[in-house]
C-alpha cells in the first residue's frame, strides 16, 4: 500500500483521515474541509471519435498528426482546413510570407510542408489516404471533405491543450 500527503496542502485532519481510510476505518471529516478540486473540465484528445471518419482517418488519427508536426506545417495545415480544404500554392506562400507569428518564406514552405507526409507515416494509420494531397499541374493544396471536418475538430482541442503539441526543434549548438 502506497500513501502520500502533501504537507503543503494537506492538513493534520485530512492526513489522519487518509491513514484512516487507507487501513479500511471510517474516517470522520470536518465540516470545514476544503471540497476536493475539480477535475480539468478542458476536452483533451480522448473527447475525439476512434471511429473512421473517411479514408482510413480517424479524429484521434489527425489530432497525433497535428500534434507531432513541427509548428510551421501545423500552421499551413490548418490555414487549408480553414480555407475548406483546398488552397492553392500562391495563396498560401503569400498567406505565409509575413505571418506575423509564423513567417515561411516562399523557399521554404515546400520543404515545410514535406513534414506532413513524413509525420503520417510515422502516427498515422498504416492504410490511411494521403492528409494533404498535392496537385503540382493546378498548384493545389487539397484535403478530403470529410478530414477537414475532422481536422476542425482536431484543431478545436489543439486550441484547448497546446501542452499535448510539439514545439519547435531544438537548435544545435556548435
Amino acid at each position: 500500500m502506497r500513501l502520500t500527503i502533501n504537507t503543503e496542502t494537506d492538513t493534520y485532519e485530512q492526513a489522519i483521515a487518509a491513514v484512516q481510510a487507507a487501513y479500511g476505518l471510517r474516517p470522520v471529516t470536518p465540516d470545514d474541509w476544503p471540497e476536493p478540486p475539480a477535475l480539468d473540465p478542458r476536452p483533451g484528445p480522448q473527447d475525439l471519435s476512434g471511429d473512421d471518419i473517411g479514408n482510413g482517418w480517424s479524429e484521434q488519427a489527425l489530432f497525433q498528426v497535428i500534434a507531432s508536426l513541427i509548428p510551421g506545417a501545423r500552421a499551413v495545415l490548418r490555414r487549408i482546413t480553414d480555407l475548406g480544404g483546398t488552397a492553392s500554392f500562391d495563396e498560401v506562400q503569400r498567406h505565409f510570407a509575413d505571418h506575423p507569428t509564423t513567417p515561411i518564406t516562399k523557399a521554404k514552405i515546400g520543404g515545410t510542408l514535406t513534414s506532413i507526409p513524413a509525420v503520417q507515416r510515422r502516427v498515422g494509420p498504416a492504410d490511411a489516404s494521403r492528409l494533404l494531397q498535392r496537385n503540382e499541374r493546378a498548384r493545389l493544396y487539397h484535403i478530403d471533405r470529410p478530414l477537414v471536418e475532422g481536422l476542425r475538430r482536431a484543431f478545436a482541442i489543439a486550441d484547448t491543450s497546446p501542452d499535448l503539441l510539439r514545439g519547435e526543434p531544438a537548435t544545435r549548438v556548435t
